[in-house]
């Protein structure tokens, strides 16, 4: 059994051990779905199969250890639709000879998983699997569920047009940032977020020897005719290139008004969030801190990308201006924001994906922080969108042509910080003074150095992206 879950986890998307070595210590049944009744009216639940969660912990050589979750569709009979879905075949000691897949892949699984959301259990015993659900939308039960392809941390799984739910695969016992700050902002009636429906939780007893809350999955509002707002710049980009003869402004594809409204939505998101968690005042000691800590990104980052050797002293003067700084106010932020956190609907913009940076561990996600930052890695995200169209798009290796590009991707991405900008500043009400100033500077140039570092390891061709903008500041 370990074997063919070893496997299956080794290639899996959402695995984030690739390229180390490591081992799967162990792997422990956490809870089984429960089957309807059959007066509920619904379908009945295939004859054979059972649906459980097993939780899998990995242990990689340098000590370190991960603990990922692994919904699972045990069937006493092979099933030939889910093929692609297959894991493997054993005894299990609980629940005997078994065909096993990946839940996630199994609409009859999913439909046992969607049913637990709108007939969960009230207990909160140890051990058990207790699913969450907030007042005010009736589930469609008889939705079809469809996995959805290309995710990298975690699995979504859309029921119809519906609702939507995101299981966490890497998973921390404690509070997740993603649940906490949807449901905060679902019951204050916030316009920019998809509104929270459910969340399931694990109360296990043996996480580190004591109780403590894994948090497993979320259940929220299927945005079914959102468009991503990543795609949507960039379709803005293609358009200006290809009128040769307009500048950005003039353009039909223009963005700017959507980064303004983009820029108000953050604003009302972060008055929303400063109104229902704490907010606190930070003195001079924790401006040092966070100017070393950034400091300290840039010492290991110039391991790896020799190239800002040349920016050094530039970034650490951005950073050390924070020391000018006597008081810094934070609360809860995004924490992770760009264009691809962001959809447009007929509506308005939604911002989705709370959970935080993916690297950094789940306490320090949940950690207050600067409003800057998030507006530090939008504004990081309209350079991204125009230098990637210029780069990879027709004519990007054409000498003269290719100047062209670089400059009118420049106009767009200036045009639209700045409409972003003023529209956040202005809905905010305080300006860009000083402080602020000293502080998104310094966001963006760490977001820059963290740009660095991901592009040389993951896309080595894209290096010149982050090194162009400091080339621009520094």
């Amino acid at each position: 059994m370990n074997d063919e879950l070893k496997h299956w986890i080794a290639d899996a998307r959402w695995f984030a051990g690739k390229g180390r070595d490591w081992r799967l210590t162990s792997v422990r049944r956490v809870g089984e779905l429960p089957h309807p009744a059959e007066e509920d009216g619904l379908a009945p639940t295939p004859a054979g199969l059972r649906v459980v969660i097993d939780l899998a912990e990995v242990a990689y050589t340098d000590g370190e250890s991960e603990l990922y979750q692994l919904p699972l569709a045990f069937y006493t009979e092979p099933q030939e639709r889910l093929n692609h879905a297959f894991i493997g075949e054993w005894d299990d000691e609980d629940l005997g000879h078994a065909w096993v897949y990946d839940a996630l892949h199994d609409r009859e699984s999913m439909a046992l998983w969607l049913r637990a959301f709108a007939d969960h259990p009230t207990s909160t015993s140890r051990g058990l699997l207790d699913f969450h659900s907030l007042p005010g939308h009736d589930l469609d039960l008889e939705a079809h569920s469809t996995l959805f392809s290309g995710e990298q941390s975690n699995s979504s799984v859309a029921f119809g047009e519906d609702s939507l739910m995101k299981v966490f695969r890497k998973v921390t016992p404690g509070v997740n940032p993603d649940i906490a700050i949807h449901q905060v902002l679902t019951e204050a009636g916030s316009t920019h977020v998809a509104s929270l429906y459910g969340w399931l939780d694990l109360v296990d007893d043996e996480a580190d020897g004591t109780d403590a809350t894994i948090q497993l999955a979320m259940l929220q509002q299927f945005l079914r005719t959102a468009s991503d707002g990543w795609d949507l710049a960039l379709a803005s980009v293609r358009n200006l290139f290809a009128e040769a003869d307009l500048h950005a402004d003039e353009v039909g594809g223009d963005f700017a008004s959507e980064a303004a409204r983009l820029g108000v939505a953050l604003a009302e998101v972060h008055a929303d969030l400063a109104r229902h968690f704490p907010v606190e005042e930070r003195d001079a000691a924790a401006t040092d801190a966070l100017a070393a800590a950034m400091e300290g990104r840039l010492d290991a980052a110039l391991d790896v990308v020799p190239q800002l050797a040349e920016h050094e002293a530039g970034l650490r003067e951005t950073f050390g201006r924070l020391r000018t700084l006597d008081r810094v106010e934070v609360q809860q932020v995004h924490g992770d924001l760009h264009l691809g956190q962001t959809l447009r609907t007929s509506l308005g913009w939604k911002i989705v994906d709370f959970e935080g940076e993916p690297a950094k561990p789940l306490a320090e996600r949940l950690k207050p922080d600067s409003v800057w930052r998030d507006v530090a890695g939008m504004i990081r995200s309209f350079d991204y969108a125009p230098r990637v169209v210029a780069m990879t798009g027709a004519g990007a290796d054409n000498g003269g042509e290719a100047d062209q590009r670089a400059y009118r991707a420049a106009e767009w991405s200036a045009r639209n910080r700045a409409a972003f900008l003023d529209a956040y500043t202005g809905e905010r009400g305080t300006g860009l003074d000083e402080q602020a100033r000293t502080l998104l500077d310094a966001y963006l140039a760490d977001k820059v150095v963290y740009e660095a570092v991901y592009e040389a390891r993951n896309r080595p061709g894209w290096l010149s992206i982050p090194l162009a903008a400091l080339g621009e500041t520094t």
